[in-house]
């Protein structure tokens, strides 16, 4: 697709080049490249071609021109005023993702990496996916751009995410089943690494979250955090100030470090606030890494992961297929080892509770995966003065979840 002129040009280098990886790819003590020798000529490659796409303006100029145009940004900030009037608390204002193309905010980083695979002359996209949204957002783009789309996911997240399953295959894309382990995100991811590893040549893997093995955390760290720049303008022109705290749910984390990063220099004065699957509870299954995992290594990164005392990786679980991941990306470990920001978790339970009060006051029912930012939100708020300002990331919309909605409130 020939680049068009952006109504509103986006770079990363506008951004906090502060808070960058050092050259191994680590941000503090976690990231890194841990990977089998076949797919270092991959890994180098890529960085390389993404360095150079980082300063090239007509790379931002073709991706602001489709985010614009296409994606439909950028999303709203919409103060819920009947939502933060029935809580007696702070102000809440909610960052719509939801309203994107697809129904979230995967589709601002499958833009922005299928752009680079075209630069890189890759004709077949790989990736993984766990509820789905990612899934959706890569065909989405290959179908854009006419190029071959495979999609790993694991049977138990096709079973409860069939509404994106049905809509990759409409898309063009081939959904590969994956069978091992607890059939849900960790084993798609580890079978699109294997297809990778197969298929150097011609395949480029988009990576849906900060995982993985440098550049991507940086990268789609880089492509999302159009969510905080749009957000940290449009809060200055509704409030004529910045919020005093950042809420969004964190799984493998891109959404909120999308949010986070264009405010990084204003932490530890401006609260921000990761919220994890609790899953069952913290002492059941859940997927709450920065709360309960340990360091180790997973998917190319050093990360905090959950493991037992052999360093095997443990089940992971949330009611929310998008944040059951056993792993989190490696800057929320460095910023929460930094003290730059704190990560809360929500049940299972909990987060069901939230996105009804969310629908009964505001007519919005959102993604599983955003109602547990929306617990923390909804219990902390009425703990705020009425001046205090809570920016909380809607990562996406509830649509793809309803049957599991269904099932569990008996609708």
């Amino acid at each position: 697709m020939a680049s068009q002129e952006s109504d509103n040009t986006f770079s990363p280098l506008q951004l906090n080049n502060y808070h960058q990886p050092d050259t191994r790819g680590y941000f503090g003590e976690f990231g890194g490249k841990f990977i089998p020798e076949t797919l270092i000529k991959n890994a180098e490659e890529l960085t390389r071609e993404y360095e150079q796409a980082k300063h090239d303006p007509g790379f931002w100029a073709e991706y602001s021109s489709l985010l614009n145009h296409y994606v439909g940004r950028p999303t709203p900030l919409y103060y819920a005023k009947r939502l933060s009037e029935s809580l007696n608390g702070a102000k809440i204002y909610l960052k719509r993702e939801d309203l994107c193309h697809t129904g979230a905010h995967k589709i601002n980083n499958a833009i922005g990496q299928v752009l680079l695979a075209k630069r890189m002359g890759k004709s077949r996209i790989i990736a993984e996916t766990g509820a789905g949204q990612h899934g959706v957002a890569t065909a989405t783009v290959c179908a854009l751009f006419g190029l071959q789309c495979v999609v790993y996911m694991g049977e138990e997240d096709i079973e409860r995410q069939a509404p994106n399953v049905a809509r990759m295959k409409l898309l063009g894309a081939e959904v590969v089943p994956v069978g091992s382990g607890s059939k849900t995100l960790k084993d798609a991811t580890s079978e699109a690494i294997r297809d990778w590893v197969t298929n150097p040549e011609d395949t480029f893997y988009i990576i849906g979250s900060v995982v993985g093995m440098h550049p991507y955390p940086m990268m789609v760290r880089d492509f999302q955090s159009v969510i905080g720049l749009e957000a940290k303008e449009q809060i200055l022109e509704a409030e004529n100030r910045l919020p005093d705290e950042l809420v969004a749910c964190v799984g493998g984390g891109s959404n909120a470090i999308g949010l986070f990063y264009p405010f990084l220099d204003e932490a530890p004065k401006l609260k921000i606030v990761g919220v994890e699957a609790a899953g069952e509870g913290l002492d059941k299954l859940h997927a709450a890494s920065l709360t309960k995992g340990r360091k180790g290594v997973l998917h190319g990164a050093m990360m905090q992961v959950l493991q037992n005392d052999d360093g095997q990786i443990e089940l992971a679980h949330s009611i929310s297929a998008g944040l059951d991941y056993p792993g989190v990306g490696p800057e929320h470990c460095h910023l929460k080892a930094a003290g730059l920001a704190t990560y809360a978790s929500a049940t299972d339970d909990k987060a069901l509770q939230s996105l009804q009060t969310l629908a009964k006051y505001e007519g919005i029912i959102c993604a599983l995966e955003t109602a547990h930012a929306m617990h923390y939100a909804i219990t902390e708020a009425p703990k705020r003065s009425k001046d205090h300002i809570m920016l909380v990331n809607l990562s996406g919309r509830g649509d793809k979840d309803l049957n599991t909605i269904m099932g569990h409130l008996n609708l």
